[in-house]
């Protein structure tokens, strides 16, 4: 492929992969030597460059931390067998990023400058790449507003970055999660639908109040009624009720998951049946007490296919079914493992080897 631009590369002048533990990466809390950088003034996108991983310097009237003008993406590269990189989706995570970007008001990001650039940065850091079982790149792409000045307004400026964070599992067991009837995520004509930072900061609290009770996630309900299930914020909720999979439909409240893509379409080519529409607590409780939900799991790019065995409401906990007979999850997970390692064909082209 011919590169668009040259991007200007700076290198560190010591690594410190050597000073890092693979054996206790946690998950986002190691990174690696470099991270690419790039800025828009005056309308135009400048050439990125790649630079050493380090603080950033601005000015404490930047507009971001006042006015929340801030997107992210995550996705994930491997390292197969044969040495090559393997990034799962990343035209998906582009393109999902320029949906964010336009709802913000910031600028869309060309596509060349977040796949090359990203491309580039891996192949500097390969090395960073881990490779145990349950293991990967977490790599997160974002852009924030840059304008020092406390106005209400769409800022002129803005950076767009990629940094890389070798990780091991989210969720580390199966997941147990509480139903939210009290407080809200998103709601309808809101930012549900973009991966913004303001959505995560409105899940913090009640996230937190679940979490002191033993619970590892919330399911968050509709806005107006808390009868419907949207998300968990830090991935998308499916339940096989009889031999159907059932996922709330997407709407302007709820990310539009690549790993609820992906899995959707592989059970659609496995000729189960899908149904994205409303999905109601009532429903997927009422099939938890007379044996019709046979399993129910989150699916996200960092949670991957995070099995559920508890779910929680109004003071009653639901056990779901055991883990190890789950036929349609451990297929699933088992399927997208080895496309993304390149041991299984690619046939939805999917995957970007470096």
């Amino acid at each position: 492929m011919t590169k668009a631009f040259q991007i200007n590369t700076q290198l560190v002048t010591q690594s410190r992969l050597d000073q890092t533990d693979y054996n206790n990466l946690g998950f986002g809390k190691v990174f690696s030597d470099h991270m690419l950088v790039c800025d828009f003034k005056d309308g135009a996108w400048e050439k990125p460059q790649i630079i050493p991983f380090q603080n950033l310097s601005i000015s404490p009237a930047t507009n971001f931390i006042h006015y929340g003008q801030s997107i992210f993406e995550g996705l994930k590269a491997f390292l197969s067998t044969d040495g090559k990189v393997r990034i799962f989706r990343p035209e998906a995570n582009a393109r999902r990023m320029n949906i964010s970007a336009k709802r913000l008001c910031m600028p869309e990001i060309p596509e060349e400058i977040f796949l090359e650039g990203l491309n580039e940065l891996l192949n500097l850091d390969k090395k960073w790449i881990p490779t145990s079982e349950g293991s990967s790149m977490y790599i997160r792409p974002f852009m924030f507003s840059l304008d020092a000045e406390i106005r209400v307004r769409p800022s002129d400026t803005y950076r767009f970055m990629i940094i890389l964070s070798p990780s091991g599992k989210y969720y580390s067991s199966p997941v147990k999660v509480l139903v939210e009837r009290q407080y809200v995520r998103a709601a309808r004509g809101g930012l549900g639908s973009a991966k913004t930072s303001a959505n995560y900061a409105a899940s913090l609290y009640p996230a937190k109040l679940a979490q002191q009770r033993g619970f590892d996630q919330l399911i968050w309900t509709d806005a107006s009624e808390h009868q419907y299930i949207e998300e968990a914020g830090t991935m998308n909720f499916m339940f096989v009720i009889n031999d159907t999979l059932i996922t709330p439909a997407l709407s302007d409240s709820i990310l539009a998951g690549i790993t609820r893509d992906s899995i959707i379409t592989l059970a659609k080519e496995w000729g189960m049946k899908v149904e994205e529409r409303n999905v109601s607590i009532d429903e997927v409780l009422k099939a938890s007490e007379n044996g019709t939900l046979k399993e129910a799991f989150g699916a996200g790019t960092a949670a991957v296919v995070s099995p559920i065995v508890v779910i929680h409401d109004n003071g009653k906990d639901y056990n779901l079914p055991a883990v190890e007979g789950r036929i349609f999850s451990a297929r699933v997970a088992k399927e997208l493992s080895e496309i993304k390692a390149g041991t299984k064909a690619d046939s939805h082209n999917w995957v970007t080897v470096l």
